[in-house]
């Protein structure tokens, strides 16, 4: 039987090593080394002295080595597109909390929805070695993250993408504008007009999509005046809607592809003396925190973001074997009514 030094003291120091965790726990020390790795199967008694000797201690593990010795980093790479973005945001904020507790650190670049730039910074994080990617909106084609999934799991946001190593999370933007149009069709409005998103995002083509099939359900006619292109930006939405404006083309309300489409046009109608929702009802998509403090509060369909990171985050932990977790329930969209909109009265 393997006999154990008696527990003994050991000064908290920086220089605290995996023998003197062990000595204070009196466990051995390919015990610690296997809690700290996160694969051990160890009684809850030892675990719990082990975790005991490591506070005690302010024990901080040799990363370098470690990495060094298991080839894993202990980062997870993480893709997303707008640093700036309340939407993204939530989105890696989500990540972040998902991976707490489980030794895995964040490692957040940038794409810009440009193809190169993503495909060279999500290049940038395999050559730092991370031991999986979160892979946030963007226009990387399937066949890139299915190749570069063949290094590391990947989990993918807004497209659904069967591939090995790959886990992919959306939600049905179709049936979110839908969504938001029944919703501007319930209030008896007939005459909606549509501020997209870029023709390039598969997101807006879909949101658009359900925009048309609000209309063919309620048997209502769509003017192909009433669509203008968007940006997903404030400075579209404004431009968006002087145009709608300026053409003279009666609409009552609008559906936005986005929320901050929604502020930029909100902002239009305000400076050209149009009263919301009193004159023009608006509807947004996204539900971002600033929407809810608007003036007035938006009325949107919300897009759980941070659900979807964590979500995103247990996949690629589960990926590495370091959860159980057999499905990732997702919350669906839904609308959040609050004072953009209001009746159509002739």
């Amino acid at each position: 039987m393997t006999q154990f030094a008696a527990p003994q003291f050991v000064s908290p120091s920086a220089a605290s090593t995996v023998l003197d965790v062990a000595r204070l726990a009196n466990v051995s020390a390919s015990t610690v080394s296997r809690i700290l790795n996160g694969n051990a199967r160890v009684s809850p008694d030892k675990r719990e002295a082990v975790e005991e000797a490591i506070r005690k201690l302010k024990f901080r593990p040799n990363l370098s080595a470690r990495s060094l010795r298991s080839r894993s980093t202990k980062t997870i790479g993480i893709l997303t597109q707008d640093l700036e973005s309340p939407y993204f945001t939530g989105g890696t904020k989500g990540i972040e909390q998902g991976l707490l507790g489980s030794g895995y650190a964040p490692l957040v670049v940038p794409g810009h929805w440009n193809l190169a730039e993503e495909l060279d910074r999500a290049r940038l994080l395999i050559s730092r070695k991370v031991d999986a990617m979160i892979i946030l909106g963007g226009t990387l084609g399937d066949d890139h993250i299915a190749e570069m999934a063949q290094q590391q799991p990947i989990a993918v946001t807004g497209r659904h993408l069967v591939a090995a190593n790959v886990y992919s999370f959306h939600f049905d933007q179709v049936a979110g504008g839908r969504m938001a149009t029944e919703h501007l069709i319930s209030l008896g409005h007939k005459r909606i007009a549509h501020i997209t998103g870029p023709v390039t995002h598969s997101d807006a083509v879909e949101r658009k999509e359900g925009y048309l099939q609000a209309h063919a359900n309620a048997r209502l006619s769509v003017d192909p005046r009433l669509i203008v292109e968007g940006d997903y930006v404030e400075e579209g939405g404004e431009r968006a809607i002087n145009s709608l404006l300026d053409s003279k083309v009666p609409f009552s309300a609008v559906f936005c592809a986005n929320d901050p489409t929604l502020w930029g046009a909100r902002l239009a109608l305000h400076r050209r003396g149009i009263e919301v929702p009193g004159q023009i009802s608006l509807v947004g998509f996204d539900d971002m925190p600033q929407s809810m403090y608007m003036t007035p509060p938006v009325t949107t369909v919300r897009q759980p973001m941070h659900q979807m990171g964590q979500v995103a985050a247990q996949a690629v932990l589960r990926a590495l074997g370091l959860v159980d977790m057999e499905s990732y329930p997702l919350p669906s969209l839904n609308l959040v009514v609050r004072e953009t909109t209001a009746s159509f009265d002739l």
